[in-house]
């Protein structure tokens, strides 16, 4: 009894202790959470206002760079020169109206007069400017200025410089004006000082626009507030001009989390606290022992939502999250970050060789070595399979984070432990910085996505930071893709050359190879390296290698040539149905299999690829020769000619240029002559250019020669006009004057 009655006063005690800490943790937080809204909500506004700005600061760049889009480049000047107002429209004036949505564009003369004028979507006669679009001369005359400046200084000048912008009032509103001088985009056109063209385009700061910046930044009640105007209860950002006079203003209405979270939690507050008194005692008890397990799961189960099991890095979510997290604080603190995406080369390759349990621990120990090398305040991420992710806070510049991906590709241009084997692998890794790159988080791993295809591309096992022209890279070949697209179903762009093979005496013409000749109506003759690889990363080099295959048969077929020549992609052989194909094309026109020579490179014997083998065995059965093209510049394996029955080997330009002078090199010609001797094919030798090379190829028996000294590529006209059935038997001019 006495035990009992000593314990209650101690209960007592610390119900009112555990009370009183209740009451005080109580009136802290609440404290606290008064303290929160006020700072949250300033912090909230100040950001919002800073969006402002920077959307202002984008219109003005958005507007100069789709002004730039036809200020920079030869035909502007040349049709503005010539007045021709039907081109300037479509192009300089209506075009930028109606893609971009500019409200006014003119084209001033050396003497700024327009003479071409377009206002809100309408062509108008060119006339003198009115009062109102005067307000630009001031640009006009610091354009001029810039230019004079330019010229007396003598020396190549960005043309970016030369650029004017300013805010002025039009119609009673603010208007965003950069006035732009015509220049060229080669040097095959030249201005002389004083002569230049200028472009003036005009966009109003109205409720559309402001509207865009709302929707980007997710602002409320946005609008153009006139200078002057009441606007109660909006927050507002200045529009000022060069010199500093407000035009008027950007309002909205300004967002208060911290205080929408205060009215929305109050309800719940105030029942939590009658019901968390009511409650207290009854808790305390149990509190201690199920909160230490509810703890255990809900770490566990977070643990899990946002972790990679195999790695146990962060996972997608959980990147995405402290990605935009960074993008936020560096845009606060005006700092950088820097995003690795980092790829394994040849990946696959562990898998289907050592099976997916290696695979597995590649990529954990890659995880581990990913995470010992970079700060404990940097991130590193799995996306998937085996590409990683790193986020470094804090870099100083581009050299800074391409110091950490030389120090990565170091890490892992060490031996792996897999299954007590040694595995060499290799990474590729592409970076984007931030804010140089991109603000936005998806767009940055774009950027770096787009930088880790340029690394692969470019050899693998190396690093690439993004740059500001791959964009563009990626934009013209999807132009480019379009056009190649039109231009094969019209039929009339695409044609062929054909460059004749001549025997060993230099006079009797043997074949003839077929050069691809894609004639864009834009940008005139283009470079085949250029769409053709282009059409292998898009998927369309098999309707390419048919079309081509098409024309040649069909050009074999009309005349009296031995055989023509045709090159095709190592993608085209992976397809098991391209030799079915094949045949059907050349049904078609008539032209028997013997007369057909596929020319390949070492890289399609290299891969050793099942299908492949199939597909040259098919095409060799039925009379289609093979040449191996290019030979000498890659592996050059006796192995590839003993395993693959070719028919020609054709000795790489780069050999043949050599023989002038150069020992070696002929003496490397000589044994590539003698080794086609000795597994029985025929050498051509490519690049034939001076009498000397054809002398000592001749001299070394090299089977059949191809140059300009014998002849360049002819057009399939001129080719017929000597090869056509029938027709006397004679070489073309320039092998004749050889």
């Amino acid at each position: 009894m006495t035990r009992h009655g000593q314990q209650r006063p101690l209960t007592t005690q610390l119900t009112l202790t555990v009370l009183a800490l209740a009451l005080f943790g109580l009136l802290t937080v609440g404290a606290f959470g008064v303290y929160s809204v006020v700072q949250t909500d300033r912090v909230s506004l100040a950001r919002q206002r800073l969006f402002v700005e920077d959307g202002i600061k984008d219109q003005f760049a958005t507007l100069r760079r789709e002004q730039e889009t036809v200020a920079v480049w030869d035909d502007a000047i040349l049709f503005a020169r010539a007045g021709d107002q039907a081109w300037m429209s479509d192009n300089l004036g209506l075009w930028l109206s109606t893609y971009y949505g500019h409200d006014r564009v003119f084209v001033l003369d050396p003497k700024d007069r327009p003479i071409h004028v377009v206002r809100d979507g309408e062509t108008l006669p060119p006339a003198a400017l009115g009062d109102e679009d005067r307000l630009i001369l001031p640009l006009v005359a610091e354009v001029r200025s810039r230019l004079a400046r330019s010229a007396d200084a003598d020396a190549a000048n960005d043309p970016d410089d030369l650029v004017v912008e300013d805010l002025v009032m039009l119609d009673s509103r603010p208007a965003i004006v950069s006035v732009a001088p015509l220049v060229p985009s080669s040097q095959r056109l030249t201005q002389e000082p004083g002569t230049e063209y200028l472009h003036v385009s005009m966009q109003y700061v109205d409720d559309t626009l402001v509207g865009h910046i709302a929707r980007q930044y997710q602002l409320s009640g946005a609008r153009y507030v006139p200078a002057g105007e009441a606007a109660p209860g909006l927050a507002l950002v200045p529009l000022a001009d060069a010199a500093g006079a407000t035009l008027g203003y950007v309002g909205w209405q300004p967002e208060r989390p911290g205080m929408a979270l205060a009215r929305q939690a109050a309800p719940a507050v105030a029942l939590a606290l009658a019901l968390g008194i009511g409650m207290l005692f009854f808790l305390l008890r149990r509190l201690r022992r199920a909160s230490s397990q509810l703890q255990r799961s809900q770490d566990q189960a977070q643990y899990l939502a946002f972790h990679d099991t195999l790695t146990g890095l962060p996972n997608r979510a959980l990147f995405e999250d402290r990605l935009k997290r960074a993008l936020v604080a560096a845009g606060r603190e005006r700092g950088k970050i820097a995003l690795l995406y980092l790829d394994l080369d040849r990946f696959k390759h562990v898998n289907d060789t050592l099976g997916h349990p290696a695979g597995d621990e590649l990529v954990r120990q890659a995880a581990a070595r990913l995470e010992r090398a970079v700060r404990a305040v940097d991130t590193v991420a799995r996306l998937g399979g085996d590409e990683f992710a790193v986020i470094l806070v804090g870099v100083r510049d581009a050299r800074n984070a391409e110091d950490i991906c030389e120090e990565l590709l170091q890490q892992f241009g060490l031996p792996f432990r897999l299954l007590d084997d040694q595995v060499f692998i290799s990474a590729s890794i592409g970076v984007a910085i931030a804010p140089d790159s991109a603000a936005d988080s998806e767009d940055l791993l774009r950027k770096a996505d787009i930088a880790l295809y340029e690394a692969k591309r470019n050899g693998r096992g190396r690093y690439q930071v993004f740059a500001g022209d791959m964009d563009d890279i990626v934009l013209r070949k999807r132009l480019i893709e379009s056009d190649l697209r039109a231009a094969l179903i019209e039929g009339e762009q695409i044609s062929l050359d054909y460059q004749p093979v001549f025997g060993a005496d230099g006079r009797s013409v043997v074949g003839a190879e077929a050069l691809i000749r894609w004639n864009h109506p834009v940008h005139g003759e283009l470079p085949p390296a250029h769409f053709i690889s282009i059409a292998e990363e898009r998927g369309m080099i098999g309707l390419l290698g048919d079309h081509v295959l098409a024309m040649a048969a069909r050009f074999g077929a009309e005349s009296r040539l031995p055989w023509i020549a045709v090159n095709v992609s190592p993608l085209q052989l992976r397809d098991e149905g391209f030799a079915a194909n094949l045949f059907a094309i050349l049904a078609e026109a008539g032209l028997e299999p013997a007369r057909l020579q596929i020319e390949i490179t070492e890289n399609v014997l290299l891969e050793n690829n099942a299908a492949t083998r199939s597909v040259l065995a098919e095409l060799r059965d039925r009379g289609v020769r093979i040449a191996l093209d290019d030979f000498g510049t890659g592996y050059s394996s006796i192995n590839y000619l003993r395993r693959h029955a070719i028919d020609k080997l054709k000795i790489d330009r780069s050999f043949v240029r050599m023989l002038d002078g150069d020992e070696r090199a002929a003496a490397i010609v000589k044994a590539l002559i003698e080794l086609g001797r000795a597994v029985r094919v025929k050498v051509t030798a490519e690049g034939v250019e001076t009498a000397e090379q054809r002398d000592r190829l001749v001299a070394m028996g090299c089977d059949e020669l191809q140059g300009f000294l014998l002849s360049p590529p002819l057009d399939a006209a001129t080719m017929l006009s000597w090869a056509a059935p029938g027709a006397a038997a004679r070489t073309p001019p320039a092998a004749s004057a050889s």
